[in-house]
Formats: C-alpha cells, sequence, structure tokens
C-alpha cells in the first residue's frame, strides 16, 4: 500500500498540532503524519508524544534546539524516507496550509513528480496578511523568479507534495539553506534533475494561533541564494 508521510516541522505550536494532526489523519488512510519539534518550551513535543501514543500513524521526530527550517527539514524529510513513505508532503503546522487541500496534491503526485500549493498562480491568494507583508512576499517572489529563472510561481512556498524517487535524486540532504531559501534550493533542484512539476492554487491563510517565525535575516538569506543559485546555474553545477 502506498503512503504518504507528511512532515510538519514544529517550534511553539502547542495550539495548532492537537488540532491539525486529527484533521489530517482522517483524510485518507494512507496518511502518516511526522512532527518535527526543535525543542518547544512550549510543551509541544510532549503533545505530539501523546499523539503518537494515541495512534501509530504519528511519529515525533525531537531535534535538541531551534536552529532553523533547513535543518529540520533536511532531519525530516530524511525520517520519511526512512519510514518507507511512497509521497512526502511538507506543510506548516499553523493551518496556512489548508488541510482540505491534502487530497488534492495526493490526486495530482499521481500523475506528476512533484504539486506545489501556490499562492501566487491565480492572482494572490492571501487571506489575512497585512498589505505590506503581502507586498513583500509577491514582489520578493518575483524577484527570486528574475533572478533563478525557475518557472514557479511560488518559489519560496512550503507546502508539497513530491515523490520519493525526487526526494532521493536532489540530494536535500546537502542543502544549505534555511528559512525561505530552502524552499527556493529545494525548487531549484527540482527543476534541475527534470521533475514533471505541477502547480495548484490554494488560499494561504494567516495563522490564528501562536507566533510566527519570520525573520528579516529569514527574508536577507532567500535575497542572497537566489544569486548563489544563478551563479551556479551558469557555472554547470548546484
Amino acid at each position: 500500500m502506498s503512503r504518504c508521510v507528511i512532515v510538519i516541522p514544529t517550534y511553539d505550536e502547542v495550539e495548532n498540532l492537537p488540532r491539525l494532526v486529527p484533521r489530517l489523519l482522517e483524510l485518507d488512510p494512507r496518511i502518516e503524519v511526522l512532527v518535527v519539534d526543535d525543542a518547544s518550551p512550549d510543551g509541544t513535543g510532549r503533545v505530539a508524544d501523546q499523539l503518537a501514543h494515541a495512534d501509530p500513524r504519528v511519529h515525533v521526530l525531537h531535534r535538541a534546539s531551534k536552529d532553523g527550517l533547513g535543518p529540520a527539514y533536511r532531519e525530516g524529510l530524511a525520517e520519511a524516507l526512512r519510514l518507507g513513505a511512497t509521497w512526502v508532503i511538507q506543510m506548516d503546522a499553523d493551518f496556512s496550509h489548508p488541510p482540505d487541500a491534502v487530497p488534492k496534491l495526493l490526486r495530482e503526485i499521481e500523475s506528476f513528480d512533484v504539486v506545489l500549493g501556490s499562492r501566487y498562480l491565480d492572482g494572490i491568494t492571501v487571506v489575512n496578511w497585512p498589505i505590506e507583508r503581502i507586498l513583500l512576499s509577491y514582489f520578493g517572489n518575483a524577484y527570486v523568479r528574475l533572478v533563478t529563472r525557475l518557472p514557479i510561481s511560488d518559489t519560496t512556498g512550503g507546502f508539497r507534495c513530491i515523490r520519493r524517487e525526487i526526494l532521493e535524486r536532489i540530494d536535500f540532504e546537502n542543502i544549505r539553506s534555511n528559512g525561505y531559501a530552502f524552499q527556493i534550493e529545494m525548487n531549484h533542484r527540482f527543476v534541475h534533475v527534470g521533475a514533471r512539476i505541477k502547480e495548484l492554487p490554494y488560499f494561504f491563510l494567516d495563522r490564528t494561533h501562536g507566533q510566527s517565525k519570520l525573520t528579516p535575516r529569514i527574508g536577507l538569506e532567500a535575497l542572497w541564494v537566489a544569486w548563489r543559485l544563478r551563479i551556479a546555474r551558469a557555472r554547470g553545477r548546484l
């Protein structure tokens, strides 16, 4: 039987996790959830362990400290492959990535190698963000597309479904980037290996519980990484 492992990095998501995980598990019997917790001081890791104890389809990976989205995803994706995932979904814990969109990703992955949720494929489908953040994200994406020449509308998005075979080809464990830059570099590697990519529009909802982890440093890294990838492409290497 095919298995879909949803990798969810967490840091202080104690309010969201117990609402999100049961919602995901009821969507499809093939779905399993892997929580990657960065030693959350609010007890998120303990809640994740309780969810795993109650349902064998929930797995938990505890990390010693918070050192960013990139390292958490590198460990989480590797663990998902070790668990035997046929497909891996990357998803945030704060409901900004709607659970109801997951079945659409699973339907499309039957015909593609990577299915990307997009906030900018059909205009701007972002809800409850302040206008300055929407503009920063939208034009930041335009900048990254211009520099990297990626044929993807939402280069910094973190909602995607990936075939196991593609993950095994892109050497994700050696991606140095963090934050949004990690998502950019993942997309760059998908294109580099010739993956069949499908984008699906979805409504991105700003979190209602917990605090955003976005910092200026994360945004600046994305701008720098775009040029690093452009230079690497010009030299014929990643």
